[in-house]
This record gives C-alpha cells, structure tokens and sequence, in this order.
C-alpha cells in the first residue's frame, strides 16, 4: 500500500504530511495556479534610512523578482513563462519585491488596481512588513479585497528580537504582532463579508483575505530551540500560510562577509530538515505551508550548496516525518 493511502493527514491527497500550497490552490480554484512577480519599484524602511540602512544582512540589494520595464511587459513574461511549464486555470499577481505597502498610499492602491484586473488573475498576493500597515493602507487592502481575493505575506522571519537586531530587520516582535492583529482584523471582516466555505469537508475554508508569515531557519545566533520557539510563536497567531525559508549566502551581502570570514556556518541539511520537521509539527493543521525551502538566486548562491536541490530537501522532510509517524499540527494544542 502507497504512503498516501494512510497518510494520517487530513489535507492532502500525496503522501506529503503537511498542506502544500499547490493542493491548497488546486482545492480553491480547481487546478493549478500560477504566481506571476511584479516589481512595482517599491523601497524598504530599512533600506532607505526611514528605520535603517542596509537592508537586512541576507538580502542582496537592487535584485528585483520580476523580468521586464513595465508591469504588462512583466505580466507577459510571467504568463507565457508559466504556460511554457504548465496549464493554469488562472495567475496571482505577486507583488514580491521589497515592501509593497510602504510609498504614497494613493499610488498604491493604483497599482493594487491594475494588478488585481491583469487578465487571467484569480488572487492578489503582496508581501510586505508588519510595520508598515498604516490605518490608510488597511483600508486601501479592504477595497483591494472587496474586488479580488486577496493574500498579503508577511515577512517575519524570528519572534527573537535579538537576532532580529543581528539580521538589521529593525522592528520587534512587539511591533510584528500589533500590525498583524491590526491586519487580521480587517481580514476577518472581509471574510465575514464574503463567506466562502468549500462544499468538501476535506478542504479547509477558502478565505476571501489570507494572512501569510514567513521564517527564516539558520540565522545568525539562532539555535534550534529558538528556531523552533518561533514556530510555537506563530501557531498562536495561527495564521492562514507560513512560509518556512531557509538563510542563504547570496553574495555581496553582509551576510556572505560573515561566513567568508568564518563568523557565520549555515545549516547542514539534516539540522534543516530536523528542525522544519519539529516546525511543522508545532502549526496547526489547517495553515497552508507556502513552502518548506527557499530559493537562492543560483548565480549569487555561495552556501549551502546542498540547498540547491530542492526536491531533495522536500523529500528529506517527507521521509522524517513518516519515520517519525507525526505530521502537520501533530503538537498544535489547539484546534482544527
């Protein structure tokens, strides 16, 4: 008998023990979605002197996540790119670069317009930081939603303020929760205004406005207790998505000058998949996982090596987690 026909996991149809983003968008709109990036030219308070310099010491300043001058010519690319590997039944808008929240709230809300009417688009997703919500833009993300559904990601990375000052994030953990309670709120009330529950008990409920968060394994300073301390962290928030990332060593970054010093190790691929497994056991069950590894820009990637093979990395954690007999929400104390 095939993993997948025990598999103990509610929300899943593999033999993966966690909700992949891909059956969470294949159950919501009925086959596979494609995310498209758009750079909208926006900056980050910590890169522009508003609560810092620099960037945090991971990011390799002036990349940009989408191909193209103009937001069409953007959109054209990434469709006919995604078509090329795929047949979608619909695109999500990404507005990925920097921090898509932050700039004039009316020139904004602009381009939340032209993103959410690009032809095909089922979602908007933007990422952002919890520190940059201001009462204007909440309500300019209400609209957004009333028009197309709406995901807006989260970069959290470690609730340990500490290496959130060695990483230059430049807001606390304090500060990360007041702006996503703030956020949740106005998410709640679009959902309440836009009921959507599947007709299928095996899927959980499709929500007009998501919350997704994202952490960071292996940073600077991090133990394993801490990574797994923010995990529990964020179960309490229990947000709509997380996304598990792991730090790379992407070049002309001051990160690359620690570990070329010999001040920073990344993880090996055991401690990774030990730790995200530990991770995974701690949400609760109904939250989508974006993901359970990262990409590192391969031209700039200088470490971990082994963190460019991706499916092999998924498929580690697959086999943990099956060897443990656990799954996702396995040591969530709530419920689902």
């Amino acid at each position: 008998m095939a993993q997948k026909d025990t598999n103990p996991y509610r929300y899943s149809d593999s033999n993966k023990r966690y909700m992949t983003y891909d059956w969470y968008m294949k159950a919501r709109f009925g086959g596979k979605t494609a995310k498209v990036s758009l750079d909208i030219g926006c900056t980050c308070p910590n890169l522009d002197g508003f609560r810092g310099h620099g960037g945090c010491i991971y990011c390799k300043s002036g990349s940009r996540s989408a191909v193209g001058d103009t937001m069409d010519e953007q959109w054209r690319t990434g469709v006919e790119t995604a078509c090329r590997k795929w047949t979608p039944v619909g695109f999500i808008p990404y507005l990925q670069s920097n921090t898509n929240t932050y700039g004039d709230p009316a020139v904004l809300r602009g381009f939340y317009d032209r993103a959410a009417a690009m032809d095909g688009a089922v979602m908007l997703d933007i990422a952002t930081r919890a520190d940059c919500l201001s009462d204007e833009i909440l309500g300019i993300l209400a609209e957004t939603a009333r028009k197309i559904p709406v995901m807006v990601e989260l970069g959290l990375q470690t609730t340990d303020d500490g290496t959130a000052e060695r990483i230059n994030r430049c807001h606390t953990y304090a500060e990360f929760v007041d702006g996503y309670t703030r956020l949740k709120k106005i998410a709640d009330g679009i959902n309440a205004e836009f009921p959507d529950s599947p007709e299928n008990e095996k899927y959980p409920p499709f929500r007009r406005f998501t919350i997704g968060v994202h952490l960071i394994n292996g940073l600077p300073g991090e133990t394993a207790d801490m990574m797994r301390q923010t995990a529990r962290d964020v179960a309490a928030l229990h947000p709509d998505m997380v996304k598990i990332h792991l730090a790379h060593v992407l070049s002309e970054t001051e990160l690359a000058a620690l570990y070329q010093s010999g001040q920073y190790e990344p993880m090996t691929r055991e401690e990774y998949v030990a730790v995200t497994c530990d991770q995974l056991e701690m949400l609760p069950g109904d939250t989508i996982i974006g993901r359970v590894t990262g990409d590192g820009m391969a031209d700039d990637l200088l470490a971990p090596q082994w963190s460019r093979r991706k499916t092999e990395v998924a498929n580690e954690i697959d086999k943990e987690l099956y060897r443990r007999g656990t799954w996702q929400g396995y040591h969530w104390e709530g419920t689902f």
